[in-house]
């Protein structure tokens, strides 16, 4: 399907299209070019959107995705790829996923818990990366366990291991590296949920450009495009969602 006059004005307003990358998603961003621009899934994304519109690109860099979801509201980007979570929602219109990544928890070496149903247990201490997606996930379901947010991957991982905590949350593929770490540790078996990697765009806008960016996802999912890239990145733990 070729983009309406009107959704390129909608996604591209300036002429440019100014994608919003969360850089600290390892999955979707695998590297940096020789400009120094992101590379993976992620930013692949934003570079095929904007050759089918017949637009130049800019990737816009956020360390993390509260970051990027904050500046949803000041104009500062055209499409975000970011997981959709309905805290986002608010401000920011979500298509449906093109890939999925599965999120689970490690507990420490003798620990009783054996399934991440059995997490959510009063007295028990959760650390996780605040904003992330699994973490917006686990402040709305968890009801008796003690969610502990501390920013950044690195920060959650060293606060389970020098406080003690019960259980770390985070992205499968992530865990099973931090895993090694920590002798005697595990990660749970099944997951509590996968978050749903999406691309964005600010709410309020024209809706012929939500309209073209749902398609284009749907038609990326179905081409094979999504697969392509995952195997082009060599990345492990990324699958593409399936078809809304």
């Amino acid at each position: 399907m070729e983009p309406s006059a009107a959704a390129i004005a909608a996604l591209a307003p300036t002429g440019t299209l100014r994608a919003a990358i969360n850089l600290s998603n390892f999955l979707l961003v695998t590297g940096r070019g020789a400009d120094g621009n992101p590379e993976g899934v992620s930013p692949d994304m934003a570079r095929e959107l904007a050759r089918r519109l017949g637009v130049g690109i800019e990737l816009l860099r956020f360390k993390s995705p509260g970051e990027l979801a904050d500046a949803a509201e000041t104009g500062a980007w055209d499409i975000g790829n970011i997981g959709a979570e309905p805290a986002r929602a608010k401000t920011i219109a979500f298509t449906a996923a093109y890939c999925e990544i599965e999120a689970s928890y490690i507990v420490p070496a003798g620990s009783p818990i054996q399934s991440v149903d059995e997490v959510d247990q009063p007295g028990k201490r959760v650390a996780c990366a605040a904003r992330s997606a699994y973490g917006l996930w686990l402040e709305r379901n968890l009801h008796h366990a003690e969610l502990v947010q501390v920013s950044g991957l690195d920060d959650s991982f060293d606060l389970f291991v020098n406080q003690g905590l019960d259980a770390l949350a985070g992205l499968l593929p992530r865990l099973i590296t931090d895993v090694e770490r920590l002798p005697g540790a595990r990660i749970l078996p099944g997951r509590f949920t996968a978050v749903q990697q999406a691309i964005g765009t600010p709410k309020g806008r024209v809706d012929a450009g939500f309209e073209y960016l749902s398609w284009f996802v749907e038609d990326c999912k179905a081409s094979g495009l999504v697969a392509e890239l995952i195997k082009k990145h060599n990345v492990s733990g990324l699958s593409v969602a399936p078809p809304a």
